[in-house]
């Protein structure tokens, strides 16, 4: 993990150059450059784009650096953590599982964590400063053109082991995150939802697209659906342990009973909701296929996923005026702010907003 050289392309004025900020004798040869530049907010350095200073920058950094293509997306390479790395991965594998993160978490948190620990190999962990966290998230950024959420999740794991196993101060390692981009989730019509639910012959299949429109589910609460959470005499499916570890309720439809008792008749399972050829939980690529299958079928937004049927879900009760907040319970959303996020599919797609353009020219035709 060394010096980056950004390939400039063939008319900028400046070399783009990322110096690691444990690399301090590189970096003190680097500022003795002539019209060198510190761009403060990239964390990069500069200086001007000649052919003589390309090759200067490739004989003071002596074989340390990588030259990339800003615009090209690097893959991470594949590494083994020594015996040390592999001892602190553990321990933080251990503390995640006392403290009772989900597995799915863990597995991410570890993930990350491993490039994290690669990146400073022969550092001691214990005496990295907030400045040289920072540069590392910088590199995964500038390399290898990490998205906002991976960023954060790096940030997490990195904030996890310093403050939950190394004991450190939450404020020292309070590092920069980025801002993240403010996007509406995709929405099916009530229509695409119901010839994608009703696509599948298979009752198996077109149980679990029901169930997870009519409930607002998440794959991973589906998944983990049992045959008692089914409350048909109190009219409402129980979600145990759901994101956040919290128990909620949500809708249990009267069509969705019928598709249900009919999948229950020919299936037979034993516990779980939905169960695998073997017996165990279905699993959640299963879903996606079935749900793929479904949109193709049905012609539905390509772009929609499993999620999109919750969604779909909250933004059509929405527009028949239930409640935000009982939205949000039925959701399980910890916030309002969460969920507040539909009213915006809803005045996006509500038919009685008049066009401008349609009153100006219906107004002009008036005025003359």
């Amino acid at each position: 993990m060394g010096i980056i050289i950004y390939k400039p392309k063939p008319m900028a004025k400046r070399i783009k150059v990322f110096i690691p900020y444990e690399m301090a004798n590189e970096r003190e040869s680097f500022k003795k450059i002539e019209g060198k530049f510190y761009h403060s907010q990239q964390k990069l350095w500069s200086i001007l784009n000649t052919h003589d200073n390309f090759n200067l920058l490739k004989r003071i950094f002596d074989n340390k650096y990588s030259v990339i293509d800003e615009e090209n997306n690097a893959v991470i390479p594949k590494f083994t953590l020594n015996s040390e790395s592999l001892d602190i991965l553990a321990k933080f594998e251990k503390k995640l599982i006392l403290k009772s993160y989900s597995l799915s978490t863990i597995s991410s948190y570890k993930s990350e964590f491993s490039y994290f620990l690669r990146y400073f190999e022969k550092f001691d962990l214990n005496t990295i400063t907030k400045e040289q966290i920072e540069s590392y998230v910088y590199y995964m950024i500038t390399k290898y053109k990490i998205s906002e959420s991976k960023q954060n999740l790096s940030i997490n794991s990195i904030k996890f082991y310093y403050e939950h196993v190394l004991n450190k101060p939450r404020e020292y390692y309070d590092i920069q995150r980025p801002k993240m981009a403010k996007t509406l989730p995709n929405v099916l019509s009530m229509g695409e939802v119901l010839d994608l639910i009703n696509s599948p012959t298979n009752i198996k299949h077109k149980a679990i697209l029901h169930t997870i429109y009519s409930g607002g589910l998440r794959v991973s609460e589906l998944i983990n659906l049992r045959i008692i959470d089914i409350r048909t005499d109190d009219n409402y499916i129980f979600i145990k342990g759901a994101k956040g570890k919290k128990d909620r309720q949500t809708l249990l439809s009267d069509n969705l009973l019928i598709v249900l008792r009919e999948y229950y008749k020919e299936y037979k399972p034993s516990y779980w909701l939905f169960e695998g050829q073997s017996g165990g939980k279905y699993s959640a690529k299963s879903i996606q296929n079935i749900f793929r299958k479904a949109q193709q079928k049905s012609g539905a937004n390509p772009w929609a996923t499993p999620h999109t049927l919750r969604h779909s879900f909250a933004t059509h009760l929405l527009e028949n005026g239930e409640n935000l907040r009982n939205i949000q319970a039925l959701l399980g959303h910890s916030s309002s702010k969460t969920t507040e996020i539909y009213t915006h599919l809803v005045n996006l797609s509500n038919k009685k907003i008049q066009n401008p353009l349609d009153l100006i020219i219906r107004n002009s035709k008036f005025d003359r």
